[in-house]
């Protein structure tokens, strides 16, 4: 008998595995849905005037710690921006300059998330995820502009871990997203409640919103989906039944709720479940091509995939730090963001924010519209980070005005999914000199009000 297989030979059993080609045509799809749909955002954005509103108009900024550095260009930068950005979403739909499109496309997405904490969307931090992604998967080798006009590189495979990347990353969302909804308050129904409440006028169906069978369907059937949507979706035998659920699931949260491209992104994406070579059975521009040797990874060898299987334990791990946190995650907001909390909270908060000069005694209350968007103002009210980071953005700009220091301190009564308002952080605390790191916050006062 064989000698039994040791860990390091079951490692480069898999690595093999993995470098073993797949037809490429239903990566080359995913390439071209995800480049069109940006391109599409992208435009969005400009004809919105939301380009203007979020990052021109704006006169400071919620700076993710440790990238300050990272600011939206000033005079009409951030329209020159979006062109760019747009442009090589456009080429990357296309297979066109691939490496050199995906890695302008990513660059110049991942500064639109790090640009301002207050435009934080999940979807947001998905596209980053595949932006980067991107770079490094040769979905250019087929049904492209750059397979066609460089015929040396044109095959109909590509490596399996690229197909695998990229289901993982698909199924990221929805797997976590569910475990996200295993908590109290969901499992009561809320805020799923109040939102299909405030939906109760639309015709024909309003009505149904407004009974309680509605929120368990809705709340129960999207914990199951996100759950079990992907084992579904990798079985043959459920595939397509679980393909139809995740487009009904997606067009109606797409009526629903205003979630911009995300919906669509995930109906497009969700095809990376089906056999790789589909496209090929309902597209003609799908044609294979000769087989040729498939690239094994970029960067080639055991480093590519030492940090492959890095990168992929980090969005196993990285959701699941909020346990490291006391309190509900929603009230905290303590490794809330990248973490696939999607939908699970409805705050409400009334802020009353006042500055001291220590120095003079003086006093006075402190207007957030006087430094923030309206946008800035609604979404930094009820994020403890966020309310500390906007006393450092009051004193700094007093000192600099001054040249005085600031005591800045803020009284806010928030409500989180219907429950009676409470305070969320130490009235009493000075925000500006009020710690903050890695660890538990110990201003942020704990949630003790119950949900009705």
């Amino acid at each position: 008998m064989p000698p039994p297989a040791t860990l390091r030979d079951r490692l480069a059993a898999l690595v093999d595995h993995l470098r073993q080609p797949v037809d490429g045509a239903s990566v080359a799809l995913m390439r071209f849905a995800f480049g069109a749909l940006m391109v599409w955002d992208g435009y969005r954005y400009l004809s919105n005037g939301w380009v203007l509103n979020y990052w021109i108009r704006p006169s400071h900024f919620f700076h993710y710690d440790g990238f300050s550095w990272v600011r939206p260009w000033p005079g009409q930068g951030m329209y020159w921006h979006f062109g760019f950005l747009i442009a090589a979403a456009a080429a990357m739909a296309l297979g066109a300059a691939w490496r050199l499109s995906a890695a302008v496309f990513a660059v110049l997405f991942g500064m639109v998330f790090l640009f301002d904490q207050a435009n934080y969307l999940n979807h947001f931090y998905l596209i980053t995820l595949l932006g980067f992604a991107w770079i490094f998967i040769p979905a250019h080798t087929t049904a492209s502009v750059d397979a066609a006009l460089r015929p040396s590189i044109a095959t109909a495979d590509v490596p399996r871990w690229s197909l695998w990347l990229l289901r993982f990353l698909i199924a990221v969302p929805y797997f976590f997203g569910g475990v996200a909804k295993l908590n109290p308050d969901w499992l009561r129904g809320e805020p799923m409640r109040q939102w299909l409440l405030q939906r109760s006028d639309w015709p024909y169906v309003g009505s149904l919103f407004q009974t309680e069978s509605a929120t368990w369907f809705f709340a129960y059937g999207g914990l199951a989906l996100d759950l079990f949507i992907v084992p579904a979706l990798l079985w043959k035998k459920t595939r397509k039944w679980a393909f139809i659920g995740a487009l009904a699931f997606h067009g109606l949260n797409a009526q629903l709720f205003s979630i911009g491209v995300f919906p669509w992104m995930m109906m497009a994406a969700t095809t990376i479940f089906f056999e790789p070579e589909w496209p090929r059975e309902i597209f003609r521009w799908f044609a294979r091509p000769a087989p040729r040797p498939v690239p094994p990874l970029n960067p080639a060898g055991a480093a590519g995939f030492v940090l492959l299987a890095a990168f992929v334990t980090a969005q196993v791990l990285i959701p699941f730090r909020h346990l490291l946190y006391p309190g509900y995650v929603s009230w905290t907001e303590e490794g809330h963001r990248f973490s696939w909390h999607m939908k699970l909270r409805d705050k409400e908060a009334t802020t009353v924010i006042r500055a001291r000069e220590p120095g003079t005694g003086r006093t006075w209350k402190v207007l957030p519209s006087d430094y923030l968007s309206p946008r800035q103002v609604t979404k930094f009210q009820d994020q403890p980070d966020m309310l500390k980071k906007f006393a450092l953005i009051v004193a700094e700009d007093h000192r600099k005005k001054t040249g005085r220091e600031l005591e800045i301190r803020a009284e806010v009564m928030c409500s989180l999914n219907g429950r009676k308002k409470q305070l969320l952080i130490d009235p009493e605390i000075d925000l500006v000199r009020a710690p903050w790191g890695l660890g538990p916050t110990p201003w942020i006062l704990p949630l003790k009000t119950p949900l009705k």
